[in-house]
């Protein structure tokens, strides 16, 4: 186990202290949030998919994904974990052939999905990806609650259940986007035995509660991203009339200062 694996690992064990990863999308956002912070980074699929012109949902190629990642690992020095959805594939030998890859990038965890597949898929994913490194932090994201994958009433019981597959297949975490209830919050942290992850959404407790009822990691997911388009978008449409860039406000984040975040090589 390298440094950063065993530093992601224990990131995951502070108690009272949620890990808080603002996931990035390039090397330049990754090395701005670790300026900024971050303890670890981790990387938004949706962020990094939209950066190279693809749509979200397992459609990035495999080796613009690969030099994303490389770029990544290369402008910071903290941890790094990979979303890497899918796995972008249905067949377990070819996604642990690409998490292998991702491992040689110099990623330590990865997030991977069930987006609605049969349970049964995700375990053989992640049991593959587990033959493949012993330290590889796992995280699997369950999307019961994101995408109403059962009745209201129980998407609880589900959460649980396909939990306990995904430990028992070789799982080092349990990500549950949506998840948002403090009362089921704390059932799946005291249930399922392994670090549990949410996802920063409208409606979720604040970072203090998260903390005390038990969560281990909070993610940003897409939001930065998609906030970052916001701005991109106010911006541009205000240039394409006016012709102005709206910099009448003073900001640390000056040419010179962005231009020495950046590694030199």
């Amino acid at each position: 186990m390298t440094m950063n694996d065993r530093a992601f690992h224990e990131l995951h064990q502070v108690a009272g202290e949620p890990l808080v990863l603002p996931n990035a999308w390039d090397a330049g956002s990754a090395r701005m949030f670790e300026h900024v912070g971050a303890k670890a980074i981790a990387t938004t699929s949706a962020g990094v998919a939209w950066s190279h012109g693809y749509r979200d949902g397992d459609l990035l190629p495999n080796d613009l994904l690969l030099s994303t990642l490389r770029d990544v690992v290369r402008a910071v020095t903290v941890p790094v974990s990979a979303d890497v959805e899918g796995g972008y594939s249905q067949d377990p030998a070819a996604v642990a052939e690409l998490i292998a890859q991702v491992m040689d990038a110099g990623v330590v965890g990865i997030n991977i999905e069930d987006a609605g597949h049969p349970v049964e898929l995700l375990a053989a994913k992640i049991e593959a990806i587990r033959g493949r490194s012993s330290t590889l932090f796992i995280n699997a994201r369950t999307d019961v609650y994101l995408f109403g994958l059962a009745e209201p009433e129980r998407r609880l019981e589900e959460t649980l259940r396909r939990a306990a597959i995904y430990k028992a297949a070789g799982a080092s975490g349990i990500f549950v986007p949506a998840l948002l209830n403090p009362a089921e919050i704390k059932t799946v942290v005291a249930e399922v035995g392994l670090p549990v992850n949410v996802l920063a959404l409208p409606g979720v407790p604040p970072l203090a509660e998260l903390a005390a009822l038990g969560v281990a990691r909070l993610s940003a997911g897409s939001g930065m991203h998609r906030a970052m388009f916001r701005q991109a978008a106010a911006l541009g449409a205000e240039f394409l009339v006016t012709g102005t860039l709206g910099e009448d406000t003073p900001s640390e984040w000056t040419y010179a200062s962005i231009n020495a975040l950046m590694p030199i090589s």
